[in-house]
């Protein structure tokens, strides 16, 4: 059953690919893309190199104790559409919208680790998945601001010739 809940995962990802990384900001969705899967790896490894997670099912499991799918491909996406949605708005509307994607992993999280074997907690709840969820999310989308400003004082000095 794990491997075709990985499979469905994958192949759902797989499929969503297309439709994210076109348009005029597809520069910025792939930062967004890459970098928090560079910020999901690195935490992930944390996590499970201190026995706080595990997955006992994953793919190429006598090479990574962590789960690629998760780290490289389903976070990535959700954090690009989350930037989109919320790409314009301030603060306090970014915190709400955070929100939809924090509360629904951490209770997904905390259902698939009492039902399947897909997570193994130890020391380790859906608070600490909530907080983790939040503090990747507000890592990239600060990440987003910072290229934003860079690229809106770029483009407000002269060109020079």
């Amino acid at each position: 059953m794990e491997k075709k809940l990985l499979n469905l995962l994958f192949g759902l990802c797989i499929c969503t690919v297309p439709f994210l990384f076109k348009g005029e900001k597809m520069r910025e969705n792939l930062v967004v893309f890459f970098s928090k899967g560079v910020l999901a790896t690195l935490v992930d490894a944390y996590v499970v190199g201190t026995k706080r997670v595990a997955y006992p099912v994953r793919p190429f499991p006598q090479i990574f104790k962590t789960n690629l799918i998760y780290d490289i491909l389903f976070f990535p996406i959700l954090s690009v559409i989350w930037v989109k949605i919320s790409y314009n708005d301030r603060l306090p509307i970014i915190l709400l919208k955070s929100l939809i994607f924090s509360v629904p992993m951490s209770i997904g999280q905390w259902y698939f680790e009492k039902n399947t074997k897909l997570f193994k907690w130890s020391n380790w709840s859906a608070f600490h998945t909530f907080g983790s969820v939040c503090f990747t999310l507000f890592t990239i989308r600060g990440f987003v601001g910072l290229i934003k400003k860079i690229d809106f004082l770029k483009n407000k000095q002269p060109a020079t010739e």
